[in-house]
């Protein structure tokens, strides 16, 4: 055979080799494939929790979404008042796939001109605002036109909540999408004052990393269920700080069905401002019209009208310390105001003052607050 011809044969052999071995490594399943050509490298073993956290991101990832605001604003050292456009991140949790209903913070999306949502599936969606409410830092967006395999939560309850339980969070901190951290409830029945300067009460404290992007998104418990809206961060730098607060659901499944229908939440308001002292929580002030004035209670200050100038008197003697509400002991204005909240909507609520201070003469006042 010539050395041509072996060359060529050769070339041919090889060619022909080539195949039967891809052959062969197309039908051998992956994981031969992989220790056919690399030594066995075992896989790590996974903990029955890790199993299980991996399972709920599975299950609830692709119901968070991607809030994107554009809000346009003037510079006020322009001469020209050029109105410029700001965008703004935030998250939010689907509640109602069929309704195309998302949950979020008010302050994610405050003073917006344009919400668009990110989805899962990458595309952009409109949406505008169905009701928001301050006192919760909540508001309710609804996707325009939302796809039909939309992915919601389920809800939990807030009531069974203990300090010391796992919990996940899900938002987008940054701008990176779906992240989960997660942590223990460290407290529960906080007491925050949002950048708004609205007092929120009841809130979940978490030491799962929450950033500036998680606002509006879900708290979770173990079993996927959603269990609080992240809210807010206590940090000097602005980042975590492993300090985190979120909604909790017994809140917002109160005021839910509210916002949806009518866009914004009536409270029981009795028309005063109540100061907390040694002896309790006293009336401080009344508003003229108002609730409490129309049940004859007293404040500490009254309104004098002199001729030119409207004063306030301090008289503590005739001033109304309240004992309790509805027959539970009260001893500060944010119990008052708890058990106001609480109570049944167009109720009256029976409060037991005391003229003057602790050892003043008892009285009950029944008084019907007002809703606003």
């Amino acid at each position: 055979m010539s050395s041509r011809a072996s060359l060529k044969f050769q070339f041919l052999f090889s060619i022909l080799l080539l195949i039967v071995l891809l052959c062969v490594f197309s039908v051998m399943p992956r994981d031969q494939v992989a220790r056919a050509g690399s030594p066995d490298v075992p896989t790590a073993p996974r903990t029955e929790e890790e199993n299980e956290i991996i399972q709920v991101y599975k299950a609830t990832n692709e119901a968070v979404v991607f809030i994107t605001t554009i809000t346009l604003t003037v510079d006020p050292t322009d001469f020209y008042f050029e109105v410029q456009p700001r965008e703004g991140t935030g998250s939010g949790i689907i509640v109602d796939a069929e309704k195309g209903i998302v949950l979020t913070n008010l302050h994610v999306i405050q003073d917006a001109h344009r919400i668009e949502i990110s989805l899962a599936n990458g595309l952009n969606y409109k949406a505008r605002l169905v009701g928001y409410d301050p006192e919760s830092d909540l508001a309710v967006l609804q996707l325009h036109e939302p796809p039909k395999n939309l992915v919601s939560v389920k809800f939990g309850d807030s009531s069974k909540l203990e300090v010391g339980q796992r919990v996940l969070a899900i938002g987008n901190p940054f701008g990176l999408n779906r992240t989960l951290t997660t942590g223990i409830i460290s407290s529960l029945d906080r007491v925050v004052k949002n950048p708004k300067g609205v007092t929120m009460r009841g809130l979940i404290q978490t030491d799962a990393s929450i950033n500036p992007g998680n606002s509006g998104g879900p708290l979770l418990d173990t079993a996927g269920r959603l269990i609080g809206i992240n809210s807010a961060i206590l940090s000097q730098s602005g980042d975590s700080a492993g300090i985190g607060f979120a909604v909790p659901i017994n809140q917002i499944k109160r005021v839910l069905p509210e916002l949806i229908a009518t866009g914004k939440v009536l409270r029981p308001k009795l028309g005063w401002v109540l100061v907390n002292t040694t002896q309790g929580p006293m009336v401080r002030r009344i508003q003229p019209g108002g609730a409490a004035a129309l049940a004859g209670v007293e404040p500490i200050e009254r309104r004098v009208e002199p001729v030119f100038l409207q004063e306030y008197i301090r008289d503590f003697d005739r001033a109304d310390l309240i004992y309790k509400v509805n027959g539970k002991r009260v001893n500060s204005s944010d119990e008052v105001e708890d058990l106001i909240a609480q109570s049944p909507s167009g109720s009256d609520i029976v409060f037991t003052m005391r003229r003057g201070g602790i050892d003043g003469r008892e009285r009950e006042v029944r008084i019907k607050p007002q809703l606003q």
